[in-house]
């Protein structure tokens, strides 16, 4: 005879001494009710201190919502023990399908925190049919609890850059595990005190601050003062990409000044970005064409390349510094004046800037990151919450680990107690 009892106990692995007591379909809601009991005179163990067979002090009615029966929502109702334990008093046994308090079992969490990756938390929410708030409640649980244990022994070299939670909104500052490609920690806003934050924190993670060797960032005066003020032993290298981005702003800003006597020059901002090679035929002809005419636009485009090509043929730090003194000298007299500005504002930086030839190090993984970042950020149409803005960057570059693992364990547990 079929018996829903012993299957709904296989499929969700009581055992001994639990039992399924009744299933229950409500068919007007749509709705699964899954009641489990225990066994009269049944024995559990502390969830304090593991000590075995405690007798029951009386029993908690509690009740977690599952994954779902087909389109059904199901729910598990238990007759929760509380056991007396002679050292640390009466206390919830833990079931072994979820934590009494957090009203969804284990594997519907693990469930919700595989959809935060790919899914809008409001889509989520929809899907499941729960409010939004308790999506939020369960990622920001799993992810706290990661995140809190999360080890940096081996931490040697960290990446920092900024995102905004919203266009033209709150700003958040990334720090990133360079080698392991990782995001370890987020800071509310963009200055200097994120980098003391940060330092503050390490120790938690079993980092001391003085491991910390090499750190990459941009040349914001926040960062800059963060960083001598936190970690002053450390080689401050000034990503590649972020003196490139600068040197392109100024050749953009020439050619905006330009194109009011050169009208060739209007929607042509792009062009200047790429280096020849990149070009189509068309572009490259565009390019090749407003060059004859002599004009200082293509004059800062040539210096913008030639620092490019620096990047790329340096052999050291004594080459690159040699090839960059030459390149300074032709950009502080090419009477250019935001090329110029450009070419100052390396000199003051000069030592995080020479430091790259040695260091190697780039921002490129924290762009990567970076670019998650903004996709869940596109795809949530931004955060007015910024802390489930930085529980999202976690989950999706955090590379953190969750530990459903202890659902089957606690499974297992029950099943060796009952031989």
């Amino acid at each position: 005879m079929f018996n829903n009892e012993n299957l709904f106990s296989q499929a969700l692995m009581i055992q001994n001494p639990l039992f399924v007591k009744e299933v229950i379909f409500d068919k007007e809601e749509g709705e699964l009710h899954i009641y489990i009991d225990f066994k009269k005179g049944a024995k559990f163990r502390c969830s304090i201190c593991g000590t075995e067979e405690l007798a029951v002090h009386d029993t908690h009615p509690t009740t977690w919502r599952h994954l779902n029966f087909f389109q059904y929502k199901t729910y598990i109702h238990y007759r929760n023990p509380r056991s007396i334990c002679p050292e640390h008093g009466v206390h919830l046994v833990e079931a072994p399908w979820g934590a009494p308090g957090a009203g969804f079992t284990l594997l519907f969490e693990a469930m919700i925190m595989q959809l935060a990756m790919s899914m809008p938390v409001t889509s989520i929410a929809e899907l499941v049919g729960e409010h939004d708030t308790k999506i939020w409640r369960i990622i920001q649980r799993h992810v706290s609890v990661a995140h809190v244990i999360d080890d940096y022994t081996e931490l040697r070299s960290v990446g920092i850059d900024e995102t905004a939670s919203k266009r033209g909104h709150k700003y958040v500052t990334l720090f990133v595990d360079m080698d392991e490609s990782k995001v370890i920690h987020v800071a509310e806003g963009k200055g200097s005190d994120t980098i003391e934050e940060f330092k503050n924190e390490l120790p938690y993670h079993n980092c001391n601050p003085q491991q910390i060797e090499e750190v990459s960032a941009d040349m914001s005066p926040a960062f800059k003062k963060g960083i001598k003020d936190n970690f002053p032993w450390a080689n401050l290298t000034f990503d590649k990409f972020h003196v490139i981005k600068l040197m392109n702003e100024a050749v953009d800003e020439v050619r905006r000044s330009e194109q009011k006597l050169v009208p060739g020059l209007k929607s042509t901002r792009y062009l200047w970005l790429y280096n020849p090679d990149k070009l189509n035929h068309k572009q490259f002809e565009k390019i090749e064409s407003l060059k004859k005419l002599n004009i200082k636009t293509a004059r800062a485009y040539q210096i913008k390349l030639a620092l490019q090509e620096i990047y790329s043929t340096a052999a050291d730090e004594i080459d690159a510094m040699n090839m960059l003194n030459k390149w300074y000298n032709w950009a502080v007299r090419s009477r250019l004046d935001p090329v110029k500005k450009f070419a100052q504002t390396l000199k003051t930086n000069w030592t995080g800037v020479i430091n790259y030839f040695d260091s190697r190090i780039t921002n490129a993984v924290l762009e990567g990151i970076n670019s998650k970042v903004q996709t869940v950020r596109t795809r949530a149409r931004g955060f007015r919450n910024i802390n489930n803005f930085i529980t999202m960057i976690y989950l999706v570059a955090g590379k953190l680990t969750y530990n459903f693992q202890h659902f089957f364990k606690r499974c297992k547990d029950y099943s060796e107690a009952s031989i």
